[in-house]
């Protein structure tokens, strides 16, 4: 009955009790709500009772062997000073001991000394020297130490000392080995605890300042509203879903003259923060380069030269950029790597065909062409990104040029709002549930 195999096979599953009720009570915070985040003396009296209910728990689930009660009390008072220090070790110790005593066994007075001298031991170390928690195999040596000791005050105080000495012989191995393991294991278990909640308390700090950085993104794009730019031979409307909380596409739309409107949508390459801030970076660099020079083209050349200086992350962004004469409609225009726009002339739609130039921010001094189009009145200029039309499905189909072409084939009379939101409803349709991988953004203008 009180064979090392028994010893073994009860404490270690006294032990599995521990550590579960351990666990939970860590991942659930139960402590955390009433404890808070101060040491106080709440801190010190809960974490030590904490500590002494599961002593309690080891005594009474222990095994007797010739008036010795063989158990894993000694976790209680060893994770109360751990926890909380010398006086929460103290006070786990004091309760495991004094019920232990109460059990009776000629070891009872020896136990008491024990668990008292254990959980005052281990919170000293844990208030001077609190590194050597961090290391599982420290903790493990230090229950190695601790369990010894015990034995050696059993040794010490039970008399006749022959009799000690055989309680300890039988009981050395499975007490020192499941104690020392099951402190080990619960710090293990604590410490993961505390690396997951810092964790989780940093993905929220993440999450709070990427819905930051989104409203300030959405900030720095103009708001194009159906009476923009004040001019009623133009309608202007935009739209852009980021696949994330922050993205890399861009629009934009300004005077420059009394009687020109440029407007322009890019894409930058990767997702995320590094491509909202490089967002960032390339609309401002084009707003001023378009502004300062009268040369569409020169304009872009200027651009890419100051955004290629200081480009470390290798970055890039394709562009596509307009500047329209309200008077006469004649459009004059540089794509930069990017999708072409769709016009819809007389309700039929057809891709705006000419040679791309690279893209920016790629290789310095490049040279870039600008092209015309008259527009005529009625005629709807579509822009995209490359997210519209390489939406997929689950099963990999790509949304693709012709289902955007059939789209925008009874968009003739359409608003220019009608026209986003008649190309957005037709893209959700066809990817359904897929995830958005692209950010999809979207600009539409019509002249009157």
């Amino acid at each position: 009955m009180n064979s090392t195999y028994e010893f073994f096979s009860r404490l270690i599953g006294t032990l599995a009790v521990i550590l579960v009720v351990a666990t939970y009570a860590g991942s659930t915070q139960l402590l955390k709500k009433y404890l808070g985040k101060k040491r106080n003396w709440k801190f010190l009296l809960l974490t030590g009772l904490f500590g002494g209910l599961f002593g309690v728990y080891g005594n009474i689930s222990g095994v007797s062997l010739n008036g010795a009660v063989i158990s894993v009390r000694d976790i209680g008072p060893m994770l109360g000073g751990f926890i909380g220090g010398p006086v929460s070790g103290l006070i786990a110790g004091a309760i495991a001991g004094l019920h232990r005593l109460s059990m009776g066994g000629i070891t009872a007075q020896a136990c008491v000394a024990a668990t008292c001298s254990i959980g005052l031991l281990c919170g000293l170390l844990a208030r001077f020297c609190p590194a050597v928690l961090k290391k599982h195999y420290w903790t493990l040596l230090v229950g190695v130490v601790m369990e010894a000791l015990h034995l050696g005050l059993v040794l010490i105080m039970v008399k006749p000392f022959s009799e000690a000495l055989d309680i300890v012989r039988q009981i050395a191995l499975p007490f020192i080995s499941v104690n020392a393991i099951g402190i080990a294991s619960m710090m293990g278990v604590i410490h993961f605890i505390e690396r997951q909640q810092a964790l989780s308390l940093e993905r929220e700090r993440m999450k709070s300042e990427l819905e930051v950085a989104s409203v300030i993104q959405r900030s720095l794009l103009p708001k194009l509203s159906d009476n923009y730019p004040g001019r009623p031979e133009l309608a202007l409307r935009a739209s852009m879903q980021a696949a994330k909380q922050v993205g890399g596409d861009f629009y934009d739309a300004f005077f420059v003259g009394p009687d020109k409107v440029a407007f322009l949508i890019g894409d930058v390459s990767g997702k995320g923060v590094p491509a909202a801030l490089f967002m960032a970076s390339a609309k401002t660099v084009l707003q001023n380069c378009i502004r300062d020079n009268p040369d569409l083209a020169q304009a872009f050349a200027v651009a890419n030269n100051a955004l290629v200086e200081g480009n470390e992350a290798d970055m890039f962004v394709t562009v596509w950029a307009g500047v329209l004469e309200l008077d006469s409609g004649l459009l004059r225009f540089v794509s930069a790597g990017h999708n072409p726009p769709v016009l819809i002339h007389e309700g039929v739609p057809a891709f705006v065909k000419s040679a791309n130039s690279f893209v920016l921010a790629g290789i310095e001094d490049m040279r870039y062409k600008a092209r015309e189009l008259r527009l005529e009145p009625g005629d709807t200029l579509f822009l995209y990104t490359d997210g519209v039309t390489e939406a997929t499905t689950r099963k990999n189909e790509l949304y693709g040029n012709q289902r955007l072409l059939d789209c925008l084939s009874g968009c003739g009379g359409a608003e220019v709002q009608g026209v986003l939101d008649r190309v957005k409803a037709s893209v959700d349709s066809f990817v359904r549930d897929n995830e958005q991988f692209d950010d999809i953004t979207m600009l539409c203008v019509k002249w009157r």
